[in-house]
């Protein structure tokens, strides 16, 4: 590849994009995401053969450190551009709207939903919300509630199974 040897990288890439395509799916969680990174890092790798180097590893590590690199970075993109869009939509009044439980417009569903959880401590109520009303990952919870990641783990488990138990209790009756 160092050479330019176009066949030299379609071998590589026979034998590593699986490697690589894994590693990027995992990251970023989309197959087309993925695939499109794997591109980017083959023409980086054709670009840059001439930084390779025997000595620090082998070709394949090579790229799946390259691959991981990079997803990680497009993720941590991705989230900042999803924070901004989320954060303009409620400073412009278009962030999820949560009913209250006894809206007379919500469904039977989610006004038992909203009743379940208004029964949940506070803390574990307010954790939920976050996560699935305004679509923040647990770091971002986090750092929002000035809590450690684990409690903030621990009170999305604790809350989901009351949740759950809840839901069981009044569906069996």
């Amino acid at each position: 590849m160092e050479t330019g040897d176009r066949s030299a990288v379609g071998h590589l890439y026979d034998r590593h994009a699986p490697a690589m395509l894994g590693v990027a799916s995992r990251i970023l969680r989309d197959r087309r995401d993925a695939e499109d990174l794997v591109h980017d890092v083959f023409v980086e790798a054709w670009r840059k053969a001439s930084s390779f180097s025997e000595l620090r590893g082998s070709v394949r590590s090579w790229l799946l450190v390259r691959t991981r690199s990079r997803a990680i970075d497009r993720l941590r993109s991705l989230e900042v551009a999803r924070r901004h869009a989320r954060s303009e939509a409620a400073q412009a009044g278009d962030g999820p709207a949560i009913p209250p439980a006894n809206d007379p417009s919500a469904t039977p569903d989610q006004r038992r939903a909203r009743a379940a959880l208004a029964g949940l401590p506070q803390a574990q109520r307010e954790v939920l919300e976050l996560a699935y009303f305004e679509g923040l990952t647990c770091t971002e919870i986090a750092a929002r509630c000035d809590a450690p990641l684990g409690t903030v783990k621990s009170r999305l488990a604790a809350g989901m199974r009351e949740l759950r138990r809840v839901f069981d209790t009044s569906a069996r009756s």
